[in-house]
């Protein structure tokens, strides 16, 4: 029901749990916070950015927050900025016409910014007129001032007429009468004059109905599914890293210097032998790759700061990405750095020159790989920046912080310990002329089922950076749905792409399918002729719901049955906070991993939530256990992982009362499990 009613969160929990928490309470909120966001921005890339950016923020400046205001207000005020910074980005307005606005919105955008902002917290977030007037640092009497103002505007622009006849000197009582917080003496005045004036009764009647129902308005609109996730693997890669190993690039030795001493006997050392000399010598193998196949321009551009040197070594760009590969030496010290694209990083002419339609590539720093164990204070890596709008450009790039790359000898897998993660601060500035290379795409028309649901391939991208895979999957079937599809490689030919561990991303909704795009890796050589599609695994969500009725006074633990496995609801302790938890250890062909579920009180009152965790194994298809605290990165390594919620906790508090919390029903409503599969699926590009 919208407006949602925004809980008072723990801080202490927040704190304790970091981003997880903060994403968590994103989730509970997302379907008011997605609303104000549309009311701003103009499409679904631009929202999920406003998510994933307002989420980040949230966590940075976690430690400055202090508790004069809510924690609720706090998000809020956090949310709202990052919503103008989006909406003046002059590059994102450039793609305005892309998705139709609602007549709704289309009527917001009309309302002056304090009116807008004011009619957003109110009904939108659901927040009281005084916090909203300590948000926008207004009187709480300017405040309805807006309010009334802004549903007036309202008014014009959803058809209810340009002129308002109600008598002028009562217009500052219409919202406190339909909010009945008007005083009992201005009310029986108020009613008396409405009693006799026609005029009054009918614009009353028309006010009324934009404000009353504007809530009801806003539930047209849906979060769509695998949004909440898509901004959840955006989050998660920044604290993964990159299994793939680069095998020792085997040296020339004297046969190359003896190759060289040839060229140059016979005077053949032209700009051709230049580029064959770099290819040999680079020791980057992916980016020997591009530059093998005339794809990389070679740079060399240096710049030095504060003793740390970076070289930009070459730079691809395509209509995906602009890929920079660089490396960082530390001439003072032996410390390894990094570029993080989050921070530090600018382009200062990005509005101009860049696309806003897509996003950066996200590539984990790599420190297994041979390459950057040679030197202890040399580090190579790269970063995706935008692609560019026009075939050529120069990229003014401004780098003022680097990530200290901190090994853990304690660590099998020599792990970034993100949680003490230090930074070399300087400037480091370079102006980068850059030719966009073209892409080629093919169209695919071909359909499968998996575990029968329609699932469809619409196009195939090969650019020069990578290889995108275009898909659909239908999710009209409610008793059953598609939350992610994973892939494991293409053949195209011969040649086998793995999918990139980061690069599943959802891309818009059109009727009844779900359209999003699967990258992999680069393809380079002849034009294609045949397309082998390998699955790697669902998720799949089945709607199964299931009410048990709960009894505080009864002794507990007690069980139930629920999609073939017997669960134990462990605790119900009523309190400040009400506590419930229920868990199932056996997980040998359990046919889910988690199920969601709320708890009903005795009264059918709103609940906060102000607590939830969970317990849970990682098991792999031979039904061996992995302790993820022991080996963080250890996932990455077992054969088709799942992983099971053994125990799920929540701590529930009444809304705006002091009475506990008496629970009296337990729903579930659906589950979730993976499935790996082997399907392939072939199509001709001829």
């Amino acid at each position: 029901m919208i407006p949602a009613k925004i809980d008072s969160m723990s801080i202490t929990t927040i704190k304790e749990n970091g981003v997880e928490s903060i994403v968590d309470w994103f989730d509970q909120h997302k379907q008011s916070f997605y609303i104000l966001g549309w009311s701003y921005l103009r499409n679904q890339q631009q929202i999920e950015e406003l998510f994933y950016r307002s989420i980040i923020k949230v966590q940075k400046e976690l430690p400055r927050f202090n508790r004069e205001t809510s924690f609720e207000m706090w998000v809020t005020s956090i949310f709202i900025h990052t919503c103008r910074e989006l909406s003046d980005d002059r590059s994102l307005q450039v793609s305005e016409e892309g998705e139709p606005r609602q007549d709704l919105l289309k009527a917001l955008d009309q309302l002056k910014e304090y009116e807008k902002k004011a009619v957003l917290l109110t009904y939108v977030i659901g927040i009281s007129r005084e916090e909203a007037a300590q948000l926008l640092q207004v009187s709480v009497e300017k405040m309805k001032d807006l309010l009334f103002s802004g549903i007036q505007s309202l008014r014009k622009e959803m058809g209810y007429g340009t002129s308002f006849d109600g008598c002028k000197e009562y217009h500052k009582n219409y919202i406190d009468y339909l909010e009945r917080t008007l005083d009992r003496s201005k009310k029986i005045d108020f009613e008396k004059h409405i009693y006799h004036c026609q005029d009054c009764q009918e614009d009353l009647g028309n006010f009324q109905d934009v404000m009353l129902n504007l809530p009801e308005r806003m539930e047209d609109f849906h979060v769509p599914s695998g949004f909440t996730e898509n901004v959840k693997d955006r989050l998660a890669v920044k604290e993964k890293h990159e299994k793939q190993k680069t095998k020792k690039h085997k040296r020339m030795g004297y046969v190359f210097a003896s190759i060289i001493a040839l060229l140059i006997g016979i005077e053949v050392f032209t700009h051709s032998f230049t580029n064959l000399y770099y290819t040999w010598t680079e020791e980057d193998q992916q980016l020997q790759a591009f530059i093998q196949h005339g794809l990389g321009k070679r740079l060399n551009m240096e710049a030095e700061s504060n003793g740390v040197k970076i070289k930009l070594k070459s730079v691809i760009a395509d209509d995906v990405q602009t890929l920079v590969f660089y490396e960082i030496e530390d001439t003072v010290k032996e410390n390894q750095y990094m570029i993080d694209n989050d921070e530090g990083v600018s382009i200062e002419n990005e509005y101009e020159i860049m696309s806003h339609t897509t996003y950066p590539r996200y590539y984990p720093p790599d420190l297994k790989s041979d390459l950057n164990n040679i030197e202890k204070n040399v580090y190579q890596g790269k970063i995706s920046l935008r692609p560019l709008l026009n075939d050529k450009d120069t990229i003014k790039l401004k780098i003022t912080k680097l990530h200290k790359l901190i090994r853990d000898d304690s660590e099998q897998n020599n792990f970034i310990n993100y949680e003490n993660m230090e930074y070399e601060t300087g400037k480091w500035n370079f102006e980068i002329s850059v030719t966009k290379q073209p892409s080629i795409e093919y169209t695919l028309d071909e359909k499968t089922e998996i575990e029968g649901i329609p699932v469809r391939f619409d196009k195939l991208t090969i650019a020069p950076t990578t290889t995108i895979l275009h898909c659909a999957f239908n999710y009209e079937m409610p008793e059953k749905r598609i939350q992610n599809l994973n892939f494991d490689n293409l053949k195209v030919d011969d040649k086998i792409l793995k999918a990139d561990l980061y690069g599943n991303s959802f891309i818009t909704e059109n009727g009844n399918w779900i359209s999003f795009q699967t990258y992999f890796d680069p393809l380079f050589g002849e034009k294609p002729k045949e397309v082998n599609v390998q699955f790697e695994s669902v998720d799949l969500i089945y709607e199964d719901k299931k009410f048990i009725e709960l009894d505080a006074a009864q002794a507990y633990p007690q069980t139930f049955e629920y999609a073939g496995s017997t669960i134990s609801i462990d605790k119900v302790e009523v309190g400040q906070p009400t506590t419930v938890v229920i868990s199932n250890h056996e997980i040998k062909n359990r046919a889910y991993d988690r199920f969601e579920f709320h708890v009903v009180t005795e009264n059918e009152n709103e609940v906060n939530l102000v607590g939830m965790d969970s317990e849970g194994v990682l098991v792999d298809k031979n039904g061996i256990v992995y302790d993820m605290n022991k080996n963080p990165f250890v996932y990455e390594e077992i054969e088709q992982p799942r992983y099971f919620f053994t125990v799920q906790s929540m701590e529930l508090e009444n809304i705006n009362t002091e009475e506990k919390v008496i629970p009296k029903r337990l729903e579930i409503y659906e589950y979730s499990t993976t499935k790996y599969l082997d399907d392939v699926v072939k199509t001709s590009l001829e």
